[in-house]
């Protein structure tokens, strides 16, 4: 019977194994490179701006909250600062949820 089938014997190895196994394994590190560059990196330098700038909060800083509100800090706390947003009107945010400092002037007195 095996005139009709031919048998398959193991190809003998020429001593190139290393390569293909370093080469199967660079699209994995290229993407991870990519990765790091378009995702990670600039979401920690984003977060560290974020820190920075929530720790440099001073009372009469105009801000905005994530929720939208604008409003000037009257006291500021460890975890919380108290917004005016209107004549009389104070409310207590957390200090993270101050998204942007905004320029000095921005909110007008009605």
């Amino acid at each position: 019977m095996s005139f009709l089938i031919q048998n398959a014997w193991a190809a003998g190895s020429a001593g190139g194994g290393e390569p293909s196994t370093l080469m199967s394994l660079l699209p994995l590190v290229v993407l991870f490179i990519l990765f790091y560059f378009l995702l990670i990196r600039p979401q920690v330098k984003r977060a560290k701006e974020h820190r920075k700038m929530v720790e440099s909060l001073s009372k009469g800083d105009e801000v905005a909250t994530n929720g939208g509100l604008l409003g000037r800090i009257t006291e500021i706390g460890e975890n919380y600062v108290e917004l005016e947003i209107a004549d009389q009107v104070v409310v207590k945010v957390q200090r993270q949820s101050v998204s942007n400092l905004l320029p000095k002037g921005t909110i007008k007195k009605a």
